[in-house]
């Protein structure tokens, strides 16, 4: 009897992988079929500017004018551009300024907000609002502010005897690019922070308080427990940052169009000047594509880095 059952299990074992083929192949048509439209974005959606793109930056199209195929001669325009020359410089100095305070708000805010007892849900909403308003809209106010004429933060600084005189904000070049700076740090340091403080909740509280009875202070709690367990997030966090910080649009638009004198241009800016307001449609592309190795090495760089913290833990 013991035989015979034995017998039939093999049977029905080798009935049931004759059959997981053709299950696992309906399966995966299920699979492909849900995944379609998605897919179908994709490609219509990112694939195919992109590749068109790319057949602009190497044509000399124009609006109205589709253009021939010029190879790297709009690159290499580009380079020899001082205007071009002046937007890269302006891309990394405002990326690297905007990162590195948002950085360093974002985690001292994201320990404030750890800290709080009372109120944390009202007051973590609140953070959000920076976030939450279209940038368009906040960036808009921000120039009301800064606006030689009417400028409300120079009202203010007069009113408290601060200053004698107005600032020029926007119409100096030096202080148009620290008040974009300025507000992008203002735009993404809700970002930081709640992403921080997510990192924060998650670390063990016991490790704290064998630090805390093994003597350590807070700035030792802080750079051997907090900091190195918050490695992989921040990591993600500034990743994410540099990229949308990299190709930022609005503020700049907003704020000052690029000017005084090119010094606030950034890639998008100067790509919406040169392809759209001035019509040279494979020199704008051109500019636009510049950033595209620079944020795929961007990319590699963090992603490196958030493995090597990852195998670290």
């Amino acid at each position: 009897m013991v035989a015979y059952l034995e017998v039939d299990k093999r049977v029905a074992g080798k009935a049931q992988v004759r059959r997981r083929p053709g299950f696992l192949a309906r399966d995966s048509h299920v699979a492909y079929a849900f995944i379609a439209p998605a897919l179908f974005l994709l490609v219509v959606l990112v694939g195919y500017p992109f590749v068109l793109s790319i057949w602009f930056s190497l044509s000399d199209a124009r609006v109205g004018n589709t253009g021939s195929f010029i190879g790297l001669d709009n690159f290499n325009r580009l380079l020899a551009s001082p205007i071009f020359l002046q937007t890269l410089q302006n891309s990394i100095v405002f990326t690297a300024a905007a990162l590195a305070a948002k950085t360093v708000l974002g985690m001292g805010l994201a320990l404030l907000l750890f800290r709080v007892a009372r109120f944390k849900r009202l007051i973590r909403g609140a953070v959000l609002l920076p976030f939450i308003v279209p940038t368009a809209l906040s960036a808009l106010v921000w120039w009301w502010m800064f606006e030689p004429l009417y400028s409300v933060v120079n009202w203010t600084l007069k009113s408290v005897h601060l200053i004698n005189h107005d600032i020029p904000w926007l119409p100096d070049p030096y202080l148009a690019m620290f008040t974009v700076i300025l507000v992008n740090v203002w735009r993404g340091l809700p970002f930081f922070a709640i992403t921080l403080l997510a990192g924060l909740v998650a670390i063990p509280r016991e490790l704290y308080e064998a630090a805390e009875s093994d003597g350590a202070g807070p700035i030792a709690r802080f750079w051997h427990i907090t900091l190195p367990l918050l490695m992989p997030v921040l990591a993600v966090v500034i990743l994410f940052s540099t990229i949308f910080t990299l190709s930022d649009f609005n503020i700049v638009y907003v704020l000052t169009r690029g000017g005084p004198m090119n010094m606030t241009h950034l890639f998008a800016t100067y790509s919406f000047a040169l392809g759209l307001q001035g019509g040279q449609i494979g020199q704008g592309a051109a500019v636009s594509l510049f950033l595209f190795p620079i944020l795929l090495a961007v990319v590699f760089v963090q992603l490196r880095l958030v493995r090597k913290a990852a195998l670290y833990e």
